[in-house]
């Protein structure tokens, strides 16, 4: 496998994620699990006022690729709105098929540092990897907004997503 695939970002933020960790008052939480690899990831989060992401948080068991990825998403959604959410993650599934060459400047540089992933195209089951806790984010924004961001902070609604497409780790 290209060893592009682990660059030092990708290892750093796997083995220290700046959002580890859960919300114990979170407005949504969303599991994520590949049963077939065994990746599994929790993402929690508080909504502003205004709908968009306050906080936001993970618990992943997982590999490089999959914790690494839950990281730089945190990073990449925080503060974000859903419309603003979900046109990224449209733009990191279009990356995830055909690599970043195929996006223009402007949608590279929204990416960001989750450019980190492009080489993933040429791995179809890496590619899950990295999309994992992309699932688990859209079950943690279901269940917060469902919740309503001035709910009272008892438990949040999860929602678990088991995401079985094809097949574990090896190609």
């Amino acid at each position: 496998m290209a060893e592009s695939l682990y660059q030092s970002l990708v290892v750093d933020r796997a083995r220290r994620p700046l959002h580890g960790g859960a919300i114990e008052a979170a407005d949504g939480a969303g599991e994520g699990s590949n049963p077939l690899c065994g990746d599994r990831v929790e993402v929690t989060l508080r909504l502003g006022a205004d709908g968009r992401i306050g906080t936001i948080r993970h618990r992943s068991r997982a590999c490089a690729i999959c914790a690494a990825a839950a990281d730089l998403m945190a990073d990449s959604v925080d503060g974000r709105g859903r419309e603003e959410i979900q046109s990224l993650r449209a733009l990191f599934g279009r990356m995830m098929e055909d690599g970043a060459e195929a996006l223009d400047a402007t949608s590279r540089e929204r990416l960001g540092l989750l450019l980190a992933f492009s080489d993933l195209h040429e791995y179809r089951s890496r590619r899950k990897c990295a999309a994992l806790p992309w699932s688990a984010l859209d079950a943690a924004l279901q269940a917060g907004y469902r919740t309503g961001s001035e709910a009272s902070h008892a438990a949040p609604d999860v929602a678990i997503i088991v995401f079985m497409q094809g097949e574990g780790h090896g190609e």
